[in-house]
């Protein structure tokens, strides 16, 4: 995703953030915390994880299906990977 170079920092620090959301998470199991507590973390981790496909999906779609530029044939494959993904994502 070379492409994504201007927005790398960014993503790099939202998936650090997740990281320490999946850390946290871990420790409320780990230490039996209060079950309310570990369902907040686990809704708000996966609200970062689709926050993060959201981003990446429309960088992907500007980038390898919108552009007018890019070849009908690359188009049309790069448009069957994403559905491919966001299948297997949604599931």
């Amino acid at each position: 995703m070379a492409h994504l170079s201007k927005n790398r920092a960014a993503l790099v620090n939202r998936v650090r953030r997740i990281a320490g959301q999946v850390a946290a998470l871990e420790r409320s199991i780990v230490e039996e915390a209060d079950c309310s507590r570990t369902l907040q973390l686990v809704a708000a981790t996966r609200g970062a994880m689709s926050g993060l496909m959201e981003e990446l999906v429309a960088d992907h779609v500007r980038e390898h299906v919108a552009r007018a530029d890019v070849a009908p044939d690359v188009r049309a494959e790069a448009a069957e990977e994403l559905i491919a993904i966001i299948s297997r994502y949604s599931k």
